[in-house]
């Protein structure tokens, strides 16, 4: 069971709890210092022996996760502290699981192999409010541009330190995918055919938190950043029960090939994926609850995004987006029709899987369209 905490001071007292010493502390490159997040953590680690790993991509590869490994085994850490934003959260999960285990780290990441025991004590501080990842048991690692993630229950951090002090020089830009990443998770969660009533307890508070306090935290509001630092565990609590469903099967290809940040490139489809749902029929829905229940579901996320219908949930959510500085269209953003062939090869199926309604490529291909 995860333990959780609004201060990042509660550090202190965990490490002393566990006796520990040496810390594998685990951050984003120039972040750290610039988000500062160093600034209130540094002082909590004074007087232990601290290695500090950064040397990875934004989007972090096997490559990144084995050299991780290789200064984990050297060091011989006692904790793992993990402070950043979502690839940070990936990474420290990825190297404290895979480094007590001896087999190729490849095949776990691929499946082929079954995680069997926990790594060290993990303390997850985020420095962004979107991700969820301090909230999850997942772990995404991209081999080659193909991107994988990690699932146990083994995963979870043990300790979530969700401070909103980490998030105040945030960069606006940042700020802005980092929320809609929070919000869009909760709304996947929320149609998700792996839904549960807890998890949709969790979704249902994120979602409106999250839309209500996105524009005023990208404007620099503390408060709002307050808000949305509660919305992001949240929505990373719905989706660690239901997963995520297929704006992000489509949105993995726009972040390996284009470098869009997650959080936009799920949000790109978001709208329109909610517009498709909306539209299941008896034949095609995939949650074994059927139609009516998946559609009174979809009636329920238009309400909590103050919506009066599918459409116009779509509207609201395009609009959030051009009200905080990004592009609502593929083709702002460099993607063609060209490229579709591309992205179509490269949704992920099990994601897909999740959709509340049977999504093919000729859907993604449609939604694609769309939005182009």
């Amino acid at each position: 069971m995860q333990k959780e905490f609004e201060r990042v001071d509660a550090l202190k007292n965990i490490l002393a709890a566990h006796g520990a010493k040496r810390v594998f502390l685990v951050t984003g490159g120039k972040s750290y210092a610039s988000s500062g997040a160093e600034a209130l953590v540094g002082p909590l680690l004074a007087g232990l022996e601290v290695m500090r790993f950064s040397d990875f991509a934004v989007n972090p590869s096997l490559q990144d996760v084995e050299k991780g490994i290789t200064a984990f085994r050297a060091f011989m850490p006692d904790m793992v502290v993990a402070v950043g934003g979502g690839s940070v959260m990936d990474m420290a999960k990825s190297v404290n699981i895979l480094a007590c285990h001896e087999g190729a780290p490849a095949d776990y990441i691929a499946g082929r192999v079954v995680l069997e025991k926990k790594g060290k004590p993990l303390v997850a501080i985020p420095t962004t409010a979107g991700s969820g990842s301090e909230a999850t048991q997942f772990a995404v690692v991209y081999i080659d541009t193909k991107k994988y993630s990690l699932d146990h229950t083994f995963i979870l951090p043990d300790y979530a330190l969700s401070d909103p002090r980490c998030t105040y020089r945030l960069p606006p830009s940042v700020t802005a995918v980092s929320g809609l990443d929070a919000l869009c998770q909760a709304i996947e969660s929320y149609w998700s055919v792996r839904s549960t009533d807890e998890s949709k307890a969790y979704a249902r508070e994120a979602i409106p938190l999250a839309l209500g306090s996105i524009r005023g935290a990208v404007l620099g509001d503390d408060d709002a950043r307050g808000r949305l630092m509660r919305a992001a565990p949240l929505a990373g609590k719905a989706i660690n029960i239901s997963k995520t469903t297929a704006s992000h099967a489509m949105s993995y290809s726009l972040t390996a090939n284009f470098k869009i940040p997650h959080g936009h490139a799920v949000a790109l489809t978001i709208g329109r994926t909610l517009v498709f749902n909306s539209e299941v029929t008896e034949t095609d829905a995939n949650d074994e609850r059927g139609r009516d229940y998946v559609q009174k579901t979809l009636g329920e996320i238009v309400q909590l995004l103050g919506a009066t219908d599918a459409d116009d949930a779509a509207t609201v959510l395009t609009s959030l987006m051009r009200d905080i500085g990004l592009a609502t269209r593929l083709s702002d953003i460099g993607v063609t029709k060209n490229d579709f062939p591309r992205i179509l090869s490269e949704i992920s199926p099990e994601r897909a899987g999740n959709n509340p309604r049977r999504f093919s490529k000729e859907a993604a291909g449609n939604i694609l369209e769309a939005i182009l």
